[in-house]
């Protein structure tokens, strides 16, 4: 009962939206962002836009759904912005660099070169899926990839954004985006090998 009267009055009261959902948000941001400074300047923004607005807000979802769907969107303006700003030399130099996991050329040019093709995961991946520490070496190997591509990743693949919406969010062309995602794949695939996978095999 306790616990009802709790989540009502937090519901009510912005007061205490940050204390009972500041560190969600922050974990939330940074997850995207993995800029400190960036992720707390957003999830603020977000909670003053959602204290402007709290007098809109139905009820048809929980709070803390409620704050984070206000904080994606400020994650995505967060992205555009950044993208205005960065230096498409950059990106079309990612696009022109070969990709030395497969063959250059000759008959088997497009193949991956020896050694350099998927492991055998020696699992069931969904199975994977379902296990808290896997999410958690998940996201450190997310981490390291180069900003640029972490950031298509996680618009395509977490927040489930189309390709186009992409593109847009990011000022990139498709086939940027599409080159850009095999490297973040690939990247990721190699780092959850090493971190996950290797000696399950």
């Amino acid at each position: 009962m306790v616990q009802l009267v709790e989540r009502k009055e937090t519901r009510h009261n912005p007061e205490l939206w940050l204390e009972e959902h500041g560190d969600y948000l922050y974990g939330y941001a940074m997850s995207r962002l993995r800029e400190p400074e960036a992720a707390e300047e957003l999830v603020q923004e977000a909670l003053l836009a959602a204290l402007q607005s709290r007098n809109k807000f139905a009820g048809n979802c929980s709070v803390r759904t409620w704050l984070v769907s206000i904080l994606k969107h400020k994650i995505i303006d967060h992205f555009r912005r950044s993208s205005r700003r960065a230096n498409a030399e950059n990106i079309d130099a990612l696009v022109a660099e070969p990709d030395e996991a497969f063959q250059a050329e000759g008959e088997w040019k497009g193949h991956w070169k020896n050694g350099a093709g998927p492991l055998d995961w020696g699992s069931d991946p969904y199975s994977e899926l379902e296990k808290n520490e896997f999410w958690q070496v998940f996201q450190s190997c997310l981490a390291e990839l180069p900003q640029r591509l972490a950031r298509v990743f996680t618009l395509r693949e977490v927040e489930a954004h189309s390709s186009a919406e992409v593109c847009v969010i990011l000022n990139i062309t498709e086939s940027n985006l599409w080159v850009m995602l095999h490297r973040a794949r690939a990247q990721l695939r190699k780092s959850l090998e090493r971190r996950w996978f290797e000696g399950r095999a």
